[in-house]
């Protein structure tokens, strides 16, 4: 906390990537701020933290689209080290449990599968991307498996027509020392108040009044960047209601896609940044990261339904599944080498109850809807409010600029 005014040209209300790079902007504009934040840190859905020895990310950990990712460039110049190692999402490791033919005949599915929805006019309805998925098709499950992990739901939750909205350049990289680590850098400096927890936005009058568990903070104008979950949730009143952003952050939910860090003994029996599905043939199965970095550890990785199941299991759930599918592949004795370092729960964290958005078909235009500022004072993002990078911390950070570039253009005029 560097700042104790009580009264502001804006309050930022949540101090993760989005609210990060909107407060960056305003300051560099010499805008009087202050970042209110929940928890006891910043970064948000970025966290990393060190287990084992190593700098382990729970949060994001992959610049997606990383030639062009703004947070690439910023990694370059606070100091962090970018790995340019492609990843091996697609592939299996040493070929255990999917042969070489089912490979490439799941990657000619995976193929067809994407140009269909590539081909969807963008003018047309909108509908399930499930819809698109070969009927009968015994590569339906791995790909709704697939989507699990990158969407956090399988295919019959997601619109097809949003999904067509996001732009990838499918180049991906990551931090050494960890995205999490990198946003949280990126932080530092700012005029940033952890531990309170916002209650209201009185907007009635000209100057917002914003309750907090440490106290009211007025302001002329307020970006909100916390998760859709959590507005729809009504976490923070708005007076007045504003009955139209609950109904698009209704429409927003966020996906589960949990991590499980283990340590492995002997590591040596695994290439290092290889990769496994568990099962090829299950929906339900985890993808894992074998010794990212060449360290000694296995990244597991569970999305929808089964990050969902596991979650509510309790602790250890992670562990026993992920354990049973790497015995299955590589036989008894890779069990006792195994060894928990960490392992997440997003949809159980109250601060975010979930790990990234996903528009619900039928509802193509919520994201916009959801970024729309409110008479010219209230502003939205998040990657929620991204129209083509949701469900990134890039996007995050690009519509927190938005959302700045929006105050200064609508910018309230003090007597």
């Amino acid at each position: 906390m560097t700042n104790l005014a009580s009264d502001f040209e804006v309050i930022v209300i949540g101090a993760g990537a989005a609210g990060l790079a909107a407060a960056k902007r305003l300051s560099a504009q010499g805008i009087s701020i202050a970042v209110l934040e929940a928890r006891d840190r910043i970064g948000g859905r970025a966290l990393t933290r060190m287990e084992g020895g190593f700098p382990l990310d729970l949060g994001c950990g992959w610049l997606h689209s990383a030639d062009r990712n703004p947070w690439t460039k910023i990694a370059a110049e606070t100091g962090f080290t970018i790995d340019k190692t492609a990843p091996g999402w697609t592939a299996q490791s040493l070929d255990l449990g999917f042969s070489r033919e089912d490979q490439a005949s799941f990657a000619a599915a995976s193929e067809q599968f994407h140009a269909r929805l590539s081909a969807v006019d963008p003018d047309a309805g909108d509908f399930p991307a499930a819809e698109l998925l070969a009927p009968g098709s015994s590569w339906n499950a791995l790909l709704n498996a697939e989507s699990s992990y990158i969407n956090g739901v399988e295919w019959d939750r997601v619109s097809a027509q949003d999904f067509n909205r996001y732009a990838d350049s499918h180049v991906n990289w990551r931090v050494t020392e960890g995205y999490g680590a990198m946003i949280k850098a990126y932080g530092s400096g700012l005029p940033i108040r952890l531990n309170c927890a916002v209650t209201r936005i009185d907007h009635r009058e000209k100057r917002i009044k914003v309750e907090t568990s440490h106290g009211s903070f007025s302001a002329d104008a307020v970006i909100l960047t916390i998760p859709p979950t959590l507005i729809a949730a009504e976490t923070i009143a708005f007076l007045p209601a504003l009955p139209d952003k609950i109904d698009a952050a209704e429409l927003l939910p966020l996906g589960i896609a949990d991590k499980l860090v283990m340590a492995i003994d002997a590591p040596e029996i695994l290439p290092i940044d290889g990769h496994l599905f568990g099962d090829p043939g299950k929906t339900a199965t985890g993808s894992y990261h074998l010794r990212p970095f060449g360290r000694p550890l296995i990244e597991g990785f569970f999305g929808g339904r089964l990050a969902h199941d596991l979650e509510a299991a309790g602790p250890g759930a992670f562990l026993d599944f992920a354990s049973r599918e790497l015995v299955q592949l590589f036989g008894a004795a890779i069990a006792p080498r195994l060894r928990p370092l960490a392992e997440t729960g997003w949809a159980a964290d109250p601060l975010t109850r979930g790990s990234y958005s996903h528009a619900m078909p039928g509802h193509v235009d919520a994201r916009q809807k959801l970024a729309a500022p409110v008479d010219g004072r209230l502003f939205f993002a998040g990657e929620a409010c991204s129209p083509n990078s949701f469900s990134t911390a890039h996007g995050a950070y690009l519509s927190g600029i938005d959302a700045a570039e929006q105050f200064f253009a609508l910018r309230p005029q003090r007597p």
